[in-house]
Parts: C-alpha cells; structure tokens; sequence
C-alpha cells in the first residue's frame, strides 16, 4: 500500500490552501486575534428598524468592500457570488496555483479539477427583482443576467466560467450544511479518483429575510441593547441566533499530487460522514446526527478518543444546542472539548461549514482552541460536554472534528487531521 492511499485503496485528500471573508478577518492571522482578543463581531442593524414585525435588530455583515473584478466576468455575480470568488482567489494564491490576480495555472483546465460549492438560495437583490415584475407588472429591472445572480447554483457555476474549470460540478444548496458538504464531496470525488484537485466551499450574502425567517420561528436573538452578548450557544439563558454574512473556500487535492508540485499542506481530510434525519424539516433529531458523526469517524479509521475538539454547528437556538451535544456525547461517551465559532460571527448559513472547517485546521495547528464567547451557565438539558469557555484552551491534538446540521434534516461531520512536514 502507497503512503498516498488508506487502507481501503482510496487516495488520500489534503488541503493546501483556505481563503475566507467574515468579520473576524480575510485570513487565519486577522482572525485569530480577534479570537485570541475574545472580540464578538455582533451589531445592531439600524435600517432594520423599519422591520415592524421582525423582532431581532442583531446580525453580523462583512463590510470591508470587495476588490473590483473585471466587470466583463462578473457581470453574472450577484453579493454572493462575488464573496465565494475573493474567498476562492485567496485560496488558490495560498495554494500556489494562481499566477497573477484572477489568473491560475494552466493545470487547473484540463478537467480533473473541479468545484464544489453551496449557498442557500443565490444574490437577494435579483431575487427581488423579479418579485417586483409580478407586483407592479413591469419587466424592466429584469435583464440577461438576473436569473444567472439569483439561481441557487449561482456560486459554483460562476467560479467554474470564472476560472475556466472543466472538471466535475457539485452544487450543495443544502442551507446550513452548504459548505460541509461542499467539502466532503470534493473529498469523495479526490479519493475515488475522479479528480486530482477541488475547489470547495460556500457563501452567503447579508439580508433582512434570512434573519426573518428564523424571527418567524421564534429562534433569533432579540437582546438588541447588548449586542455583544448575543448569541449564546449552549448557556441556559440563550434567546437564539444571529445572522451573520461571508464565504469559504478550500484547495482539496491528492496528496501525492500535492507532495510532488510542492504544495504545502495544512491538513488531511481524514473522514466525512452525511445523512438525513427523515423525520421533520426544522426539528434536528439526535439519533440521526449521531450517525452522521460515527460514519466520519468510520471513514478515517480511527477510535472517537482520538479527536481532540469538535467545533460544533451550536446555533444558540434552543431545540439545535440541545441535539447537538445528546449526538456529540452519544458517539464520544465523555466529556470532548467543544466550542461554537458562531459566538463570534453569528450563523453564515452557506458559508459556516467551510469556515468553520478552515478555522478549525488553523487552531489544529496553531494548539490552541477559541472559548464559546458567552457562556456563563451550560444548559443542564445540554449534555456534559467539555464546553470551552472564557479563555481558550491550548490542545494539542492530530485530529479536530467539524460539525453542521441543516433544515431539512441534513447532517453532516468533516474529520482533519494534522500533517506533519
């Protein structure tokens, strides 16, 4: 057996380069003092305001302003699609397969590289455009590329013309789960053999109804005074999520391709479980999760004890923290080391699988684990994890784990292991 492949004959999968867009930072450096610092990106919306019905004013933009693509490319990119490209550019000039800005080596258009990438429902601002041709019966603001901005494949197909990218296509519009699953499909896909390289990721833009949405259920955060100690996940007193905004990408490839271009390597992607629930839309079921958990433990062969921290999808909605840690303990029958990025930046939806996964890696090899920023008390209806809190944790560990879980009753688990070079 090759030191390339597993036991099992499937190649082994490695990442070589991560980009991001959030609050926290455009990369690990910016992001991890703001980590380091305990400093909650969380703000009071004031246009919301005119939101009467909508109870939450907390959410968390990015608002740095995005570099100016050539407009001939991007005509078809609405917010979204322009947030998965500066994270996808950061990520392939890490990787070392960009040769100048918006350009990348010839290697990546011959069909064995391809994309992976999710969101949950396309650019907003096209969306309403076409709501307005129903309502006032006028065509105009509709134009050749407004479907192209608001169609829920959006990203991937816009980073695949970008970057001229000839190889598979996976669209994974599966909400929360978007970029996890983004990232374990490209895995798949590397470890069979159909492809040498992935670029993996999601994104969502910033909007009104997506926090709405959540309003509606009674699951957003309505401490508006105090936006800093909003959201909660895991304490007792929590009141529910907070929107947040961003992107996430990662350069998944073989890791005998990427030994012999000279890549340099961040991680491996050790296992990736997924399932469905099967039972209710919104309501996570602890049972099924925990399933999802196992298969990407099953996948990289190794023993639970092994992982040293879980980042958790911990939402601070009440029902979601709840089934989290009963799944998580279900699988670890101990007390692992958890904590939720989410405290930090609010809820990414597309984007919080890949980012979190890619923060993740970064404190894998930096040892040292960010705190849950508010938690004071754990719910005792949570199970008794080893919740991070107040400062951060230095843990030394060869394996980190990365969970998210979706409406729909999408779960998903990513496993990443450190390599050393």
């Amino acid at each position: 057996m090759s030191e390339f492949t597993k036991e099992n004959g499937k190649r082994r999968v490695v990442v070589t380069g991560g980009g991001m867009l959030t609050a926290l930072g455009d990369d690990w450096q910016e992001a991890y003092a703001k980590l380091k610092a305990g400093q909650s990106c969380i703000k009071y919306i004031k246009d919301w305001d005119r939101f009467e019905r909508m109870n939450t004013r907390l959410a968390c933009p990015y608002e740095k302003e995005l570099p100016k693509a050539p407009r001939k490319k991007v005509r078809g990119m609405g917010r979204v699609a322009l947030l998965s490209l500066e994270a996808t550019e950061r990520a392939l000039k890490m990787a070392g397969l960009s040769t100048a800005q918006y350009e990348v080596v010839d290697e990546l258009h011959n069909g064995r590289t391809g994309i992976a990438y999710g969101d949950c429902m396309g650019s907003l601002d096209s969306i309403l455009d076409m709501v307005m041709m129903l309502k006032d019966n006028d065509s105009s603001r509709i134009d050749s590329q407004t479907y192209i901005k608001c169609m829920p494949q959006t990203c991937v197909c816009n980073l695949s013309v970008f970057y001229s990218i000839r190889g598979r296509m996976i669209t994974t519009n599966t909400a929360c789960t978007s970029g996890s699953q983004a990232i374990g499909y490209a895995y798949e896909a590397i470890a069979s053999g159909a492809q040498d390289m992935m670029i993996a990721g999601g994104a969502e833009e910033f909007g009104a109804p997506d926090a709405a949405v959540f309003d509606a259920m009674g699951a957003t955060a309505i401490k508006n005074d105090t936006p800093e100690q909003e959201p909660r996940p895991f304490d007792k007193d929590r009141d529910g999520l907070v929107i947040g905004e961003g992107a996430g990408t990662l350069i998944l490839e073989d890791m005998e391709h990427a030994v012999k271009r000279g890549a340099k390597i961040y991680a491996e992607v050790a296992g990736f479980g997924t399932n469905a629930d099967g039972t209710h839309i919104t309501t996570p079921t602890p049972e099924t999760q925990a399933v999802a958990i196992n298969l990407a433990i099953q996948d990289a062969g190794i023993s639970p004890d092994q992982i040293g921290y879980v980042n958790a999808h911990g939402t601070s909605t009440h029902h979601g923290d709840i089934a989290e840690s009963l799944a998580t303990y279900k699988v670890f029958n101990r007390a692992v080391p958890i904590s939720s990025t989410k405290s930090y930046i609010g809820h990414t939806l597309g984007a919080c699988g890949c980012v979190e996964s890619w923060l993740s890696i970064n404190m894998m090899n930096e040892g040292w684990f960010h705190p849950t920023l508010n938690l004071v008390n754990v719910d005792p209806d949570c199970a008794p994890l080893d919740y991070i809190k107040g400062e951060g944790r230095e843990i030394s560990t060869d394996y980190v784990m990365n969970n998210n879980f979706a409406f729909g009753g999408v779960n998903t688990s990513l496993i990443f292991k450190k390599v050393q070079q």
